[in-house]
């Protein structure tokens, strides 16, 4: 019997792809097809992918082609796998050649000619051209217009800025005048604006049906917020919160592990989140870390808790450091964060059975430990972590209006309790200057 392998996303299966299976089947007689994992295409940069891995394994089990599907899930398995299962051909699309030649000392390896004027790729730019509009007056939006670049169905098609020296020359070429020229050239907005402005940009963009995504927090107040999802729901829009650490791959395994019991009942968090910048012009840097450090917090611990705030202003009033301690009723949490203040900015996450350690910049999680008391039973995860995670962010944000629904990976609660503790900040609840 002769046994063939090929490999393949598979994302949006089409005529293209079947023709190609069709002989690949024809080399020999038993097929196995490998469906590349979601994470592993990602660590290749396709982080487009619209479908989820079921829904491609589904599609592709559909075409009835394939004696056995695998799932690929790390470089190097194409050898691991045809040792494995004994294959006899290796076989993948022409547009390859010599890509997989290294594989002849283990099999034949056939290219095969691709069905032309095909390509997932012409299908999800097809499916929806996006048109995004950027909001805001930080040179963060320089990183936003160049991740777009990455991800396909959403342009660039507009910016509104009082700051356009900031911006590189191409994205200048998109500035508006006004917020209301903005929302009539674009499907969809990206707000970096102060956060005292979200709220009513935010409610702006949805009255006129415009999808948002929004830089966290928000809005400041935690009724603003409650009403900004309520008008999304009932207009069929989709308001995201971008905090990027959210979309990282590690972050979310991380929030797996610990669901899964991996270091037992969670009794504490810790994270840290500070920079010696000082003379930040845009936001304060308690709106830019609060919220990423107390996402942790929120998604682990969930929202029922007490609190005490600690404030440190420097001579002109400013506030340069911020410490919250939380009371959970089985656990406790604490966050640090400020400009003008430095320390360790790692993320711990203490249990009854072991340890989560992240090292610093733990927001930008592509790596973190599991430690037990034995230390030969403590294991490291590494996680690919592409464009900061805006580009992960984007692509979320463009699945979302293609399925009409929203796909956040930061639940509506916890974007609540977030603005909640932002209320609160403002208005010196439960708040100690030192």
């Amino acid at each position: 019997m002769t046994k063939v392998i090929t490999y393949g996303t598979y994302d949006l299966l089409h005529y293209g792809h079947i023709r190609l299976l069709e002989r690949a089947k024809a080399l020999g007689d038993y097929l196995i097809i490998g469906v590349t994992a979601d994470d592993f295409d990602k660590a290749r940069g396709k982080i487009n992918v619209q479908q989820s891995l079921m829904e491609r394994i589904e599609a592709v089990k559909a075409t009835g082609l394939a004696d056995e599907i695998i799932v690929e899930e790390y470089e190097g398995q194409k050898i691991d796998d045809i040792r494995k299962y004994d294959i006899d051909i290796f076989t993948v699309g022409s547009d390859w050649v010599g890509k997989f030649d290294y594989l002849k000392e283990y099999c034949n390896v056939v290219y095969l000619d691709r069905t032309e004027g095909i390509s997932s790729s012409e299908i999800r730019e097809e499916k929806r051209q996006i048109k995004l509009g950027l909001v805001g007056d930080a040179s963060f939006l320089n990183k936003v217009y160049s991740e777009a670049s990455f991800v396909n169905g959403i342009h660039i098609t507009g910016l509104l800025t009082s700051n356009i020296e900031r911006m590189n020359e191409q994205l200048r070429l998109n500035r508006v005048n006004s917020y209301e020229e903005l929302l009539q050239k674009v499907d969809a907005v990206y707000i970096r604006s102060l956060p005292e402005l979200h709220y009513q940009q935010i409610k702006d963009a949805l009255e006129n049906g415009k999808n948002v995504l929004c830089e966290s927090p928000i809005t400041l107040c935690q009724d603003d917020t409650k009403e900004i999802f309520m008008l999304a729901k009932k207009k069929n829009l989709i308001v995201m919160e971008a905090i990027k650490t959210a979309y990282a791959t590690a972050f979310d395994r991380l929030l797996l592990l610990i669901k899964g019991g991996k270091i037992g009942k969670i009794i504490s968090v810790d994270a840290t989140c500070t920079s010696l910048k000082k003379n930040r012009t845009d936001w304060s840097g308690f709106y830019e870390w609060a919220p990423t450090a107390l996402l942790p917090v929120f998604e682990i611990l969930g929202k029922n808790y007490k609190k005490k705030i600690y404030r440190h202003k420097n001579e002109e009033g400013n506030d340069i450091f911020t410490k919250i301690d939380f009371q959970f009723e089985h656990a406790v949490a604490s966050i640090k964060v400020g400009d003008g203040i430095k320390s360790e900015g790692e993320l711990v996450i203490s249990g009854t059975e072991g340890y989560i350690y992240v090292p610093a910049p733990w927001w930008k999680t592509d790596y973190f430990e599991i430690r037990y008391e034995n230390e030969e039973d403590n294991k490291r995860y590494f996680y690919q972590l592409d464009g900061e995670g805006i580009r992960y962010e984007l692509v979320t944000f463009v699945r979302a209006i293609g399925r009409g629904r929203c796909l956040t990976n930061i639940s509506n609660e916890t974007s609540n309790e977030i603005s909640k503790i932002m209320e609160d900040c403002k208005k010196g609840k439960d708040t100690f200057l030192i």
